[in-house]
């Protein structure tokens, strides 16, 4: 079954959003979003704390647990995560997995523990890939702001003999675009790894979906910006938000013209499972929506 799954950047308080995950703009409170996209009937949610490696905040943790409290499916949680007891503290606020990217490069032997403390099926490794000259793909750290010298596709392979319950593949290249995912290198690592794979980066038509799951055998699709234009759209009024980051753009206007642009049409989670389940793609859909749900 596949699943789709909405990812939340966050930034301090605030749900943001950047391309090549660099120009992080505010779009609002994150549970505004999350709320939405849950009753929508996404099988998951994904949050990053954008900035948390390059300035060791610890953000996540009360926001996780408003979540918790409210949203009734899978929460994954990520953004400078550096111990078990990091960890710990996550899964105790509601989190069902943790995504690691940073520490794990820095430290494999990372992954191994907290795979053995928590179990593989906690264990989310983040890969954010970027496209290097000579056609390899290199790990990139903090928000893609670090290059690492480390082949994406050796460490996806090492970090599942490791102990990585889950990849989380992002292209840096793709990401924020909506030209389409890299579906030939989200295959190259799904064919090499027995865990399953969630690709991300380039969502801007369900076609996209269609084409990542069916030739990049994907196990899982993660997207934000068409998602989330499609929430904001919807919005009639954002009445708190904190001044942190890029907030022009939620101040002048809440429209979709600038991402229009760059070929990211705002579509709704229910309309992206209407087109997969229509191609054939089995995806989970409730009988009645989550809308009216307690």
């Amino acid at each position: 079954m596949i699943r789709i799954i909405p990812r939340l950047d966050i930034k301090g308080p605030n749900l943001v959003k950047g391309i090549h995950l660099e120009g992080l703009r505010v779009l609002g409170k994150p549970e505004d979003f999350a709320s939405r996209y849950y009753q929508e009937g996404a099988d998951e949610l994904i949050y990053i704390d954008a900035v948390a490696s390059l300035y060791g905040r610890k953000n996540l943790l009360e926001i996780v647990r408003r979540a918790a409290q409210d949203i009734f499916i899978p929460l994954t949680a990520g953004g400078g995560l550096r111990t078990i007891d990091d960890i710990k503290n996550l899964l105790r606020a509601g989190a069902d997995k943790v995504a690691i990217n940073t520490a794990g490069l820095a430290n494999p032997s990372f992954i191994k523990e907290a795979a053995k403390v928590f179990g593989s099926q906690c264990i989310v490794v983040s890969i954010q890939a970027k496209l290097r000259e000579q056609g390899s793909y290199e790990c990139m750290t903090d928000n893609a702001r670090e290059k690492t010298g480390k082949d994406a596709w050796d460490w996806a392979r090492e970090a599942v003999d490791l102990g990585a319950g889950e990849l989380l593949i992002t292209s840096v290249d793709r990401e924020g675009t909506g030209k389409g995912f890299d579906v030939s290198f989200i295959r190259k690592i799904a064919e090499a790894v027995p865990v399953p794979v969630i690709a991300c980066g380039g969502a801007g038509t369900p076609e996209h979906f269609h084409q990542v799951i069916q030739e990049g055998r994907a196990d899982a699709v993660c997207a934000a910006s068409i998602f989330h234009y499609h929430r904001l759209k919807a919005l009639t009024t954002i009445d708190q938000y904190q001044e942190e980051g890029n907030i022009e753009f939620i101040r002048r206007n809440r429209e979709t013209t600038e991402f229009l642009k760059n070929r990211i049409s705002p579509t709704s989670i229910q309309s992206v499972k209407e087109y997969l389940l229509n191609a054939g793609i089995g995806c989970r859909i409730e009988e009645k929506a989550r809308i009216n749900a307690p």
